[in-house]
């Protein structure tokens, strides 16, 4: 008995612990078959939307088969002669359509050679164009990190405007529900009701005013690809302060150098090419007097000289001249803009950040005061009309430091921007 007793109450141990482990089995099995959860939209920068702006470029696809271009244009100096050769084939006769009398048949090619000089002019004319197309697919990305920039920094300021917008509704309505309570309990008058439900619908209409220009923002920057959220941060996403001062490599400065170097190049070619290019021809002839006579074979080698090409290969030269001088002035006149730019780029970033540091200070000084009339008017210390106005001090404070921060970081951009630095 005492035996039966103890495998009955063992027996219930074991049920629970099978039934554990059961689960605990099935569980663990049913682990895997979970469907994984698809990871997060990683939000939109300023890198991001440029790279994919810029891939959407016509200049993005077509560059590699110009800088092809300009390779096989540089290759064309390397061959050994200075056009393709040319194949000659021809057949005489003094009795056609038979096949009595005199024949000749004579085969040639005809090689045109390279003038003294052309062929490394020409070589160095390639290479200029090469480093030209490289600078002009810069300057295309810089030009469009610009238009970027600035429809990146409008999206900021309007989103920033909106979520501003959205907490002044949400204060004003927690204000109007409690100065609603107050009504009813008889602590407040009617007409401080009214005061309140004006404040909040100035703040509903403050949100549709920012609603509808951040929806422009998102559209302008969705033509860019920018079909992504921003990231969301107390500070705005800033690219690196860089050193002062132009660099000496700046894109647009070196695109008119370079198109400036490829007239130079130019220039020199056509003074050398002052005729056409001569030829070398070598023609094998097979030839018999007669009719049944047999035939006789010779060689024969010459050289074809053009004359001068007089005032057409003076006036191509002195165009290509002109050319240079012109790209030349011009990338001049490029480096003193773009110097008094970032000079004022630069003032501007050291104005911007003493504006942030300043009304980060005055949006701390709101905000106690705002805790501070709050408490008090909670305690019937202070009156609605106090209220209200601190709490709109306040808006106004968090607006200021909000869209200070993003002029500064703005500033930066543009100051990245006349130095001729991509987004990073």
């Amino acid at each position: 008995m005492q035996q039966t007793r103890r495998t009955t109450h063992t027996l219930p141990r074991l049920s629970m612990a099978a039934v554990a482990l059961g689960w605990a089995l099935a569980s663990g099995a049913a682990l895997p078959q979970t469907p994984a959860r698809a990871p997060a939209e990683q939000p939109l920068t300023l890198k991001a939307l440029f790279e994919h702006a810029w891939a959407r470029q016509p200049e993005a696809q077509s560059a590699t088969l110009r800088r092809e271009a300009a390779q096989a244009a540089r290759n064309g100096a390397s061959s050994w002669t200075a056009e393709p050769v040319a194949l000659e084939l021809s057949t005489k006769t003094d009795r056609p359509g038979s096949n009595q009398g005199n024949r000749e048949y004579e085969v040639g090619v005809a090689m045109p050679l390279w003038l003294p000089g052309e062929r490394a002019r020409k070589a160095a004319l390639g290479d200029a164009e090469m480093r030209a197309v490289d600078s002009r697919r810069v300057v295309a990305q810089l030009q469009l990190a610009g238009t970027v920039r600035e429809a990146w920094w409008a999206l900021q300021r309007a989103q920033t405007e909106h979520g501003l917008a959205q907490d002044r509704l949400l204060n004003a309505r927690r204000l109007a529900a409690d100065v609603a309570r107050r009504v009813r309990a008889g602590d407040m008058a009617r007409a401080d009701q009214f005061q309140a439900d004006g404040a909040v619908a100035q703040a509903e209409a403050a949100l549709a005013e920012a609603t509808g220009a951040r929806d422009v923002a998102q559209a302008a920057l969705v033509a860019w690809g920018g079909n992504r959220p921003l990231a969301d941060a107390a500070e705005p996403e800033a690219e690196a302060l860089p050193a002062a001062g132009l660099p000496a490599d700046h894109p647009a400065v070196a695109d008119w150098q370079d198109q400036a170097e490829v007239a130079r190049r130019a220039a020199d070619l056509a003074a050398v090419q002052t005729r056409a290019n001569p030829e070398l021809t070598v023609a094998a002839t097979r030839a018999r007097e007669q009719s049944g006579e047999r035939y006789l074979q010779s060689l024969t080698v010459g050289v074809r000289v053009p004359l001068g090409g007089g005032d057409r290969s003076r006036a191509k030269e002195l165009a290509a001249r002109a050319d240079a001088l012109d790209a030349e002035l011009r990338a001049g006149v490029e480096r003193n803009r773009l110097a008094a730019e970032v000079a004022a780029a630069s003032a501007r970033v050291r104005a911007t950040q003493a504006q942030r540091e300043a009304v980060a200070r005055h949006a701390a000084l709101a905000r106690d005061t705002r805790g501070f009339i709050d408490k008090a008017f909670r305690l019937g210390e202070a009156d609605l009309p106090t209220r209200l106005r601190v709490e709109l001090d306040a808006v106004q404070a968090e607006r200021q430091l909000a869209l200070a921060r993003i002029d500064a970081a703005a500033a930066v951009s543009t100051l990245r921007q006349a130095l001729g630095l991509l987004p990073q």
